[in-house]
């Protein structure tokens, strides 16, 4: 992977930003206990123009835990991140990512199929340097199959690889998870609020469309700068 900047296509309005995400699918075979759910486009692009905005991706070197079919990797590419990175343990929607960053001609991005709680500090600067920003969308435990406390998990692994942290949470564990954060050397910054529309892709789905309510923190790892 190339250190250098690659932006096929300049980028210069968020909404343009929103309409390359709208390419970005739904995994197409999405396990339950993993909690896969596409991030809208346009929440993508809102929270990646915020970040472009606060200096934490042009130019950057970025980290998207837990990537799934890859909207924040290509995003944070298309704004001209330095190396992006994004790392999920489903080899399925690992290929789906490649297979559009391909097709969008993004050359400064990688994807590797692995356990994102099992990789580590060294791994990762092996392959694209030390870590600017890291952008994690973790389960949020709402499903029966899906394995408690995943969020503390990925929370303690953000914190060991990046100076800046952008991490989804439903919005009724924020205030527990912002002490979270603080009590494992982190100081939240900002706070995004967005209603994340779940659409029925699994058979256990009785609703059309579940609307929940999530919080995402901006969180600076004072462990790490």
């Amino acid at each position: 992977m190339s250190g250098k900047e690659n932006i096929p296509v300049e980028i210069y309005r968020k909404k343009q930003l929103e309409m390359i995400l709208q390419k970005v699918p739904q995994p197409s075979n999405p396990k339950p206990e993993l909690e896969q759910y596409l991030t809208p486009a346009n929440i993508a692009a809102d929270l990646l123009w915020n970040a472009k905005i606060l200096g934490d991706i042009n130019k950057k070197v970025v980290v998207d835990l837990g990537c799934g079919t890859g909207i924040f990797s290509i995003g944070s590419s298309l704004l001209g991140a330095k190396k992006v990175l994004g790392i999920d343990i489903d080899e399925d929607v690992i290929k789906t990512a490649e297979s559009l960053s391909r097709e969008l001609k993004l050359k400064n991005i990688l994807f590797l199929k692995k356990n994102v709680l099992k990789i580590s500090k060294k791994e990762i600067f092996q392959i694209v340097g030390e870590v600017d920003t890291l952008i994690q969308n973790p389960p949020f435990g709402i499903q029966k199959s899906a394995k408690k406390g995943m969020d503390k998990k990925f929370i303690k692994k953000a914190l060991e690889l990046s100076k800046v942290i952008y991490s989804f949470h439903a919005k009724g564990s924020g205030s527990f998870i912002k002490k979270y954060f603080e009590k494992h050397g982190g100081k939240v910054t900002h706070v995004f609020q967005y209603t994340f529309p779940i659409p029925c892709i699994y058979e256990f789905h009785r609703e059309e469309i579940k609307n929940v309510d999530v919080i995402v923190f901006r969180v600076l790892n004072y462990s790490l700068i």
